[in-house]
């Protein structure tokens, strides 16, 4: 087994064709198909359906494994690197949309004032979106709602955040600066999807105050619930940070009393050391949020 069967397999999981994933190595397909072909003699199971380009549930697991050696690999190269004083490489880092709408400028002004060597590929994604590709090794670090589903994950909290009612300044709520929980009882709404950590908590927070929320439509995404909301579609229970400035005047976050913040932090594998990239954008993301946080309303760092 050699790193080029690993490589040539992982392409073709990123690409879906052998063609596609040959295109994407800058060799040809006969190569690919060699590679993947010897990966499975040595291994004695099928990795890839032929016709499809699909997977195998084989080949699954040694993609995973993959991903972890090549990220293994990707830090050996930083690390060697940092010790000459010398930062410098790839880091993968998911965002949930409406922290990174904020705290993602933040962060590539800082990096490239302080960490010029440092590459950063943002993805951003729900938290339940996310988190797998942090588990396959997509991801070196994510910024997600806590906790999160699993215990394969270090986390380190960032910050909590209010969560508020976003009406339309015509709505006769909007002259009040709050609203209590059983106010919102049987209000039409725009809620996440169930499942998610925000209608979780959602949830949970309805139940102990003795309501139920009446769903307008159950969507998948806070971003998309904002966008939808500014559209004139229906009010949303919202993060605070998910109402932007210019939009202020026109609606109105009003605090919701009874309803709990929610958390945000950093999540990384437990398999592996974080490179040496990967701890700097982690220290640079505390250091932000704790500068960062008194140009947004709602957020409260955790120090």
């Amino acid at each position: 087994m050699d790193l080029r069967q690993l490589h040539a397999l992982v392409a073709v999981a990123d690409t879906g064709t052998f063609s596609a994933a040959a295109d994407a190595l800058h060799t040809v397909q006969s190569n690919v198909s060699a590679h993947v072909a010897r990966l499975e003699k040595e291994l004695g199971v099928k990795l890839v359906e032929r016709a499809g380009g699909v997977l195998t549930p084989e080949g699954q697991v040694v993609v995973a494994r993959a991903r972890r050696v090549q990220g293994e690999l990707e830090a050996m190269v930083s690390d060697v690197a940092a010790l000459r004083h010398d930062v410098s490489g790839t880091v993968r880092l998911g965002l949930i949309g409406t922290t990174g709408r904020w705290l993602a400028p933040l962060l590539l002004e800082t990096i490239a004032e302080r960490h010029a060597g440092i590459q950063l590929a943002l993805f951003e994604g729900t938290s339940t979106s996310l988190e797998p590709q942090l588990a396959t090794g997509r991801l070196d670090l994510a910024v997600v709602n806590l906790p999160v589903s699993t215990t394969e994950f270090f986390t380190l909290p960032l910050f909590d955040e209010d969560l508020v009612l976003v009406v339309h300044a015509d709505d006769p709520l909007a002259r009040r600066r709050s609203v209590a929980m059983a106010d919102l009882d049987g209000m039409p709404l725009l809620l996440p999807m169930p499942g998610s950590g925000l209608r979780a908590e959602l949830d949970a927070a309805a139940r102990a105050a003795g309501i139920s929320f009446s769903a307008l439509a159950e969507l998948d995404g806070v971003r998309l619930i904002a966008s939808l909301t500014f559209e004139g579609n229906g009010p949303a229970i919202l993060p605070a940070t998910a109402v932007p400035g210019f939009l202020r005047e026109e609606w109105r976050s009003l605090a919701v009393e009874g309803l709990p913040r929610r958390r945000i932090g950093v999540a990384q594998p437990r398999r592996g050391l974080p490179s040496a990239p990967a701890r700097a954008v982690l220290r640079l993301l505390q250091e932000l949020v704790v500068g960062g946080a008194q140009d947004q309303p709602g957020i409260h760092p955790i120090t």
